[in-house]
């Protein structure tokens, strides 16, 4: 069997309220650490999100 491409990460909330998102990523073509701007429900605004390990 072929091994995946992809692996599975957390997006935890850089205005440490505990959301997080989970997302899919390609780590060869991806290398750095993965940052996004997303929606925060619980401050109610967009905010940094990084990449961390799921545990």
């Amino acid at each position: 069997m072929a091994k995946q491409n992809t692996i599975t990460i957390k997006m935890a909330s850089t205005a440490d309220t505990g959301f997080f998102y989970v997302k899919k990523k390609n780590p060869r073509t991806i290398t750095t650490k993965m940052v996004m701007r997303k929606y925060d429900p619980v401050v109610r605004k967009h905010v940094e999100f990084k990449e961390t390990k799921i545990k």
